[in-house]
């Protein structure tokens, strides 16, 4: 008999499925530039090559190295990946409890933090939350 643990692990992918499928079509056009995808610790992660001219395009263009849809994380490369790894899975945490509902709750947080004279990224909660559980998981780290 399953446990549990398996059931709600399991009711959290499907609760976040709508999300992660956006975030897997976002991976399955980005192998058409070379990007791989694997499983790893409970998501999906996705980059495109660190030497591809779609991996510098983008880099000169974007603010953001990566995104997090279910349980579907894309980053621009392998680095940012890992440097963005218990960032992103905050994010997939976020959306394990809010499903597609994280879909309108994080750019209304976005407009929120705006509105309030903040930096619409950095004032936002969820990043807040993702910043400050990165950090506090970084600390224990080194202790």
């Amino acid at each position: 008999m399953n446990s549990p643990v398996n059931f709600l692990k399991l009711s959290r992918m499907l609760w976040a499925a709508p999300c992660t499928v956006l975030g897997l079509m976002l991976c399955a056009f980005a192998s058409l530039f070379g990007a791989r995808v694997r499983w790893v610790d409970g998501a999906w992660e996705c980059c495109l090559p660190s030497a591809s001219v779609a991996t510098k395009w983008l880099t000169c263009r974007q603010r953001y190295v990566a995104i997090t849809l279910g349980h579907a994380i894309f980053a621009l490369s392998e680095d940012d990946l890992r440097c963005w790894h218990a960032h992103e899975r905050v994010h997939v945490r976020q959306f394990e409890m809010l499903g597609a509902l994280m879909l309108i709750a994080y750019p209304a947080a976005s407009v929120w933090a705006w509105l309030r004279g903040q930096d619409a990224y950095m004032g936002n909660f969820f990043e807040r939350q993702a910043y400050q559980i990165e950090q506090n998981l970084k600390q224990n780290c080194y202790q």
